[in-house]
């Protein structure tokens, strides 16, 4: 049996991942043991909150360097909201963090504007920049769930797999490398297209 593993690290989205994936009728399990996490087939990094004390309990239990073996070794890994920002080089938050360094990019904060609060929070449109997978069946241009200040950012363009408008602000929403795929819209909050990327990732090859 595949082992497909949801990654606890009291990150605070775990129940309504594994909900979303329960409903689809994929059979996944949650871990926190870095041993274990290692040897996933299948593995989905989700979470919520700061970079920083996401780093340090990543290090600290060593689940950072479990979930870099299973992208080293070519495994389906799918990160969600600040597992899209985990992944990439830093975050400029509280002063800038160094993250896994898996996707070139830094995480920023939206700047300041008149007529848009921050964190971003609700229904925005995602406009799709190239055929994946994981979008297999979903419209372009189909509304996400988004709850967040900071965001993909100096992404390279064969990394960016979506984009989206927040005020005047067009930042990257989705990133792809190979075998991994990270959403910053929350992908078990979204609906039926939620949903239905949750599904393709489930039997997606990571090819």
């Amino acid at each position: 049996m595949e082992r497909f593993i949801v990654v606890d690290y009291n990150a605070g989205n775990l129940t309504s991942v594994l909900n979303a994936f329960e409903h689809i009728g994929a059979n996944v399990k949650a871990s926190r043991d870095p041993s274990e996490i290692a040897e996933a087939d299948r593995l989905v990094f989700p979470g919520v909150g700061a970079a920083r004390s996401a780093m340090e309990t990543l290090e600290k239990t060593g689940i950072g360097k479990a979930i870099v073996e299973v992208v080293n070794r070519k495994r389906p890994v799918l990160g969600i909201c600040i597992g899209c920002q985990i992944i990439l080089n830093s975050s400029e938050e509280n002063g800038g963090v160094d993250t896994l360094g898996l996707i070139d990019g830094k995480a920023v904060r939206f700047q300041n504007e008149a007529g848009i609060k921050i964190p971003h929070m609700g229904w925005n449109q995602v406009e799709l920049l190239k055929l994946h997978p994981l979008f297999e069946g979903i419209p372009n241009n189909s509304d996400f769930y988004f709850v967040h200040s900071f965001h993909p950012a100096k992404i390279r363009e064969e990394n960016a797999l979506s984009k989206t408008t927040y005020g005047s602000q067009t930042f990257t929403s989705a990133v792809c490398k190979e075998n991994l795929v990270a959403t910053q819209f929350h992908l078990e909050k979204s609906g039926d297209v939620g949903l239905r990327v949750l599904k393709n990732f489930s039997t997606w090859s990571g090819k």
